[in-house]
């Protein structure tokens, strides 16, 4: 505020009165303060520079005071005087700061450094010539006066150097920045105006006070610009590094030497012909110098952009185009070799683990897979989680042991941020020599998707390969009109009690009845579905069938309706987090009571845990109950039953097929049984196709069976009418509620 009444009142007074210079003495030094209160406001990362600004700042006001004294207290002004020690005390401290200000990398340091070079030696060579050299040769003016006089434009010349230097870095370029180089450029203005008008006019210097009244303006505004506390080290030109402006203005600078010796004020004089043709001469070298540089800077660029072109900027390995050129230039020369490497599971570590962790796994597995490979092999990362190996000098028989070789070494959990991380792999093999590239890529990445469909760990590609992929594409494409043409239909097979016969539940089978095909078997389409995605629409829509089918039969039957219906889901559907939510919805719609539903998962769609455990979660919150298929089928961890709210037991058939034989048969289903029992958690034995299956599992104490024995699946099960067989009279069937 002090600053800005001073400058209004200074404008208005009467210029050279002593009340005016009062006034810019309180603007200079208002601009050291307020240089001071810049940085304790916003607290800069580098505040050095700013206290070397203000150093310098109050040195000038100083000055200023010490020549008012002379010029108004003894009424003369010596030259030279303490006020010019003063003054040229301020240069250091600006210069410093100055210097302080751009942080350029290293290897643009030259070039920054050639383009300062040619603005200072080719601006510098006029006042050389108009002021400098003019004033150290005139005789009339002291020693000591002609020194100081040559020290001023030196250390001008010293600020136009570091401006340039400014001015070619693209870093220094934010609006604290430009009021600095204003500030100096200002400064510079008004010393030059200075030495000309007192050398050549003899003119009052008073008149260039507003000048410097605008340099002190513009240190004070910088250093109260908000920007001030940009760091330079993470500035970014949007601009080119070469554009027309930063080439133009030196060699714009290199000019001025040559045209120089063309006035006729520098022609009259040897001493300043030879000192501008010389500098000519070094602005020349420089150019090329320059000019060398620049070419050099073009090619590095040209290196850079072709490495990131041809390089994953992740992992470092070459990406999908090196292995294409690389593929091609391989089969250019005879047969070519191929194994396609698929993760498993790595979407579940992005998804539970976050990104970065994500990020650092896949960079750890490549380093592996880079140890690991063939010598003369080349290892790409494809892209996502896939990568390649190109095997140019590879026999048949030995590719498959190179495949064994690259699946052990990511066999071992990967440690990271205190998790342990494990991947498993399916790798394709593809050879053959022909002229189609992208053919054998494309071989090799069907069979990778057949060993994980096989649960195999390499699998070479054959064209079986190929017909199966055709024929799930065409199925795919079948499935995707059967369903809006309303060709699925569910079936239902009983879930019996015993030893009373009662039907208390039943499970929801999909079947496919293909106007061309027939009957099409669930083993055949179902997988289908869960590779293309249809499983999603297919899951949903026999969700609402089996409730509302369900809810039809409590509405019409009663009592003599199951408690239940089991409907099986998918790992795709448990994956989804609005899954929960969908059951919820169909549950409202159809009006069927929570307690009605129960939801059949595989052990192998839970075991890697995640969102789809936290489905089942949810389910269990909303009332619904989970029953765990298939089981001791699949991953057979029994650390499942405490980390998956499990319900139900569904004890497969292969257990029960031998049950009636002597021996360790019969071994597993009773301690399965056992198992659910200590869990709380209800068994039931499926497969069960005969009477005395059925006699001896209920020995074992199993009370729900299911099987061909009490029924087929079938549209309209028969729940009033109990099977024959006897499977233990006598004892008391468990209550309905159970299953």
């Amino acid at each position: 505020m002090a600053g800005a009444l001073a400058t209004t009142g200074y404008f208005l007074l009467p210029a050279s009165s002593l009340a005016a210079r009062v006034c810019y003495n309180v603007i200079g030094l208002a601009a050291a303060v307020a240089i001071l209160v810049g940085v304790r406001l916003y607290r800069p990362q580098r505040p050095g520079m700013w206290y070397w600004f203000a150093a310098g700042q109050i040195l000038s006001v100083l000055g200023d005071i010490t020549y008012d004294y002379y010029l108004y207290g003894l009424g003369r002004v010596p030259y030279p005087s303490t006020a010019d020690a003063f003054y040229l005390a301020a240069y250091p401290f600006r210069i410093m700061g100055l210097l302080l200000l751009p942080r350029l990398r290293r290897r643009d340091r030259a070039g920054h450094l050639i383009d300062a070079a040619i603005a200072v030696i080719g601006l510098g060579m006029v006042p050389w010539t108009f002021i400098l050299h003019p004033s150290a040769a005139d005789p009339s003016t002291a020693a000591l006066a002609r020194v100081i006089s040559t020290v001023y434009p030196v250390a001008d010349l010293l600020l136009l150097g570091i401006l340039a230097w400014l001015f070619t870095n693209p870093r220094s370029r934010t609006p604290s920045n430009r009021l600095l180089n204003a500030a100096a450029a200002t400064l510079l203005a008004a010393d030059t105006s200075y030495s000309v008008l007192t050398s050549y006019f003899h003119a009052d210097p008073f008149v260039l006070d507003g000048v410097y009244v605008a340099s002190t303006l513009l240190w004070a505004a910088a250093a109260l610009h908000p920007s001030m506390t940009a760091d330079p080290a993470v500035m970014r030109d949007l601009r080119p590094e070469h554009s027309a402006a930063r080439l133009c203005a030196p060699a714009a600078c290199s000019l001025l030497g040559p045209a120089l010796l063309l006035t006729p004020y520098a022609g009259a004089n040897t001493v300043d012909r030879t000192a501008i043709a010389c500098g000519s001469i070094v602005l020349i070298l420089l150019t090329i110098a320059r000019m060398a540089l620049i070419l050099t800077s073009l090619k590095s660029k040209s290196r850079d952009l072709e490495r990131l072109a041809l390089h994953d900027e992740m992992t470092g390995l070459p990406n999908r185009r090196r292995f294409e050129q690389a593929l091609r230039a391989a089969l250019a020369d005879g047969p070519a070799r191929v194994a396609f490497l698929g993760l498993n599971g790595f979407k579940n570590v992005n998804d539970e683990l976050g990104r970065p962790i994500g990020d650092r796994v896949l960079c750890s597995l490549a380093q592996r897979l880079a140890r690991a490979v063939p010598q003369g092999a080349l290892l790409a990362r494809i892209g996502g989680d896939e990568f390649a190996v190109l095997l140019p000098g590879e026999s048949r028989g030995h590719l498959g042991t190179v495949a064994t070789h690259l699946a052990a070494q990511l066999r071992e959990p990967v440690h990271l941020g205190g998790h342990d991380v494990l991947v498993g792999v399916g790798i394709g093999l593809a050879e053959g020599d022909s002229d189609q590239p992208m053919e054998l890529l494309r071989r090799a990445e069907a069979a990778m998707y057949a060993a994980k469909h096989a649960g195999q760990t390499y699998r070479r590609w054959e064209p079986a390969i190929d017909e199966q992929s055709a024929g799930h594409a065409q199925l795919g494409a079948e499935m995707r009109n059967g369903l809006d043409a309303g060709q699925f239909r569910l079936v239902y097979q009983p879930i019996v009690a015993v030893p009373e016969q009662r039907v208390v539940a039943v499970e929801a089978l999909v079947r496919w009845d293909h106007p061309q095909r027939g009957m099409v078997s669930p083993a055949r389409f179902v997988p289908v579905a869960e590779q293309n995605g249809l499983i999603i629409e297919l899951g949903t829509w026999i969700l609402r069938t089996a409730c509302r089918q369900m809810a039809k039969w409590r509405a019409e039957l009663g009592g003599r309706a199951p408690d239940k219906v089991s409907v099986n889901v998918s790992a795709r559907q448990l994956d989804r987090p609005g899954f929960a939510a969908t059951v919820a919805d169909t549950l409202a719609e159809t009006g069927l009571p929570p307690h009605c539903l129960a939801v059949e998962v595989t052990e192998t769609a839970v075991f890697e845990g995640g969102q789809a455990v936290a489905t089942l979660h949810e389910l269990r919150g909303l009332g619904v109950q989970v029953a765990l298929d298939d089981f001791g089928t699949g991953h057979s961890s029994l650390g499942l039953l405490q980390t998956v709210p499990v319900d139900i037991l569904k004890v497969d058939k292969s257990f029960v097929d031998n049950i009636t034989e002597a021996g360790r048969h019969s071994v597993i289903a009773e301690t399965l049984i056992r198992i659910s029992a200590a869990f709380g958690i209800v068994a039931v034995a499926e497969g069960v196709e005969t009477a005395e299956q059925a006699v001896a599992l209920h020995q074992l104490g199993y009370r729900l069976l299911q099987g061909y024995h009490f029924g087929r699946p079938v549209t309209e099960p028969d729940f009033d009418r109990g099977h024959t067989g006897d499977a233990g009279a006598g004892r008391r069937a468990p209550s309905a509620s159970a299953a």
